[in-house]
């Protein structure tokens, strides 16, 4: 287990040492509120750009399923007749230069995995750029747009937002509820008072407070052909290897075995490299990765290889709840 792991279990499960970090925690909480209230009390200046931004993030270190809420965002929107773009930080991506339009036929490490499966999906006009008012502006550069979504982005305050949406994983939640590093919250957990609206992953029912968002597996994808197969492809019981390098690796496994199949799971660091000899396991087996891994195998992938394609749904108050500020914030357009 590499240090980032045992870190993670930590601060999921528990551990006497994490005491000794309390005081990095006071002096990272002083840090971050700081930052934040010299944005809101004007000693620091936000973009804001001329159409409404909705943010799009989480409080805790680690994968909550923001891409695929990100993609029924922009579905959603467009059924609605609106003009939508997003930006993002583009983790691990190095493109000739920021800030950068993400295109479908990039290689990963250019346009970075998450960008990439979202243009990929749905062909979304997109700007990775680590300071993402820069991104905004130069998507507004290019594309006539109504509504600029946010992939991840709430601790950056330099671009100014009109709705923050955070995702929390409902297995795990905040954890032990302390901030990095004795935790593993980017903000103290009181920040969740001040956001427009907080979307469980995973919860069956509205919890209180909040919404519920589920991921329901739609189809196998094969990685190098791009067949679309139905569940039914593999019977229940079928095994074969799973491969997940995102920042929950256990959820998409606990999926697999949800549908009955019977995984050997092989999880990886949150945007891992991959290569033919990473991916080489014993014994000869189909395998199943998820859609954000399949972007940066294709090129090597076997016949065999196939990704879980995932859908969000989120609950029918979080939808009427989003069309009301959509409305407010673009009159006329709905």
């Amino acid at each position: 287990m590499s240090l980032a792991d045992r870190l993670l279990a930590a601060w999921y499960r528990g551990h006497p040492a994490l005491a000794a970090l309390r005081p990095l925690e006071a002096l990272y909480r002083r840090v971050v509120e700081g930052k934040r209230q010299a944005y809101l009390q004007g000693r620091r200046s936000a973009y804001r750009a001329p159409v409404p931004v909705l943010v799009v993030g989480n409080v805790t270190v680690g994968g909550t399923g923001k891409t695929p809420l990100i993609l029924w965002l922009i579905e959603h929107c467009r059924a609605k007749g609106l003009r939508v773009g997003v930006v993002s930080r583009g983790y691990g991506a190095k493109p000739p230069h920021v800030p950068w339009r993400v295109e479908s036929d990039q290689p990963a490490h250019e346009a970075g995995d998450e960008p990439l499966l979202i243009v990929r999906r749905s062909g979304v006009p997109l700007v990775i750029d680590p300071d993402r008012s820069r991104a905004v502006q130069a998507l507004l550069d290019s594309e006539t747009l109504d509504l600029v979504l946010s992939d991840d982005g709430l601790q950056h305050y330099r671009l100014a937002r009109d709705l923050e949406l955070v995702l929390i994983d409902a297995a795990r939640g905040l954890g032990n509820g302390r901030c990095l590093p004795a935790g593993p919250l980017r903000e103290p957990a009181e920040r969740l008072a001040s956001v427009d609206a907080v979307l469980y992953n995973g919860a069956a029912d509205d919890p209180a407070g909040g919404y519920g968002v589920r991921l329901r597996p739609t189809a196998l994808v094969n990685v190098r052909s791009g067949e679309r197969a139905p569940l039914t492809r593999f019977p229940s019981g079928q095994t074969f290897h799973a491969v997940a390098g995102i920042g929950n690796p256990q959820r998409f496994f606990a999926t697999l075995e949800a549908l009955n199949w019977r995984p050997i799971p092989h999880p990886f660091a949150d945007h891992a490299r991959y290569s033919v000899d990473a991916l080489a396991f014993s014994p000869p087996l189909p395998l199943v990765m998820t859609e954000k891994d399949a972007v940066k195998c294709r090129a090597f992938a076997g016949h065999d290889w196939w990704y879980l394609a995932v859908d969000a749904e989120p609950s029918a108050a979080f939808v009427a709840w989003l069309d009301v500020q959509l409305t407010r914030l673009l009159p006329g357009r709905l």
